[in-house]
């Protein structure tokens, strides 16, 4: 696993628990940040990613992606 899919691996957990404590957190977390982490890390991937990866990536199915990475 490179570096980048590392970051974008625990940006994507981060991700899932903060939605996850969406329902009892007041104030509700802003999402919007690791949102665009997500999305500057998806830019920095190489040339040669897996073209399934990036398929979740680009369709924001980030949990298809989470599951993707922590398979490699």
């Amino acid at each position: 696993m490179t570096q980048i899919e590392q970051e974008l691996l625990e940006t994507l957990l981060e991700l899932e628990r903060s939605a996850a404590r969406m329902p009892a957190a007041n104030p509700k977390p802003d999402l919007r940040p690791l949102f665009a982490r997500v999305e500057a890390l998806t830019g920095r991937l190489p040339r040669g990613t897996d073209p399934d990866l990036l398929h979740y990536l680009h369709r924001k199915s980030y949990q298809k992606a989470r599951a993707f990475l922590q398979q490699r």
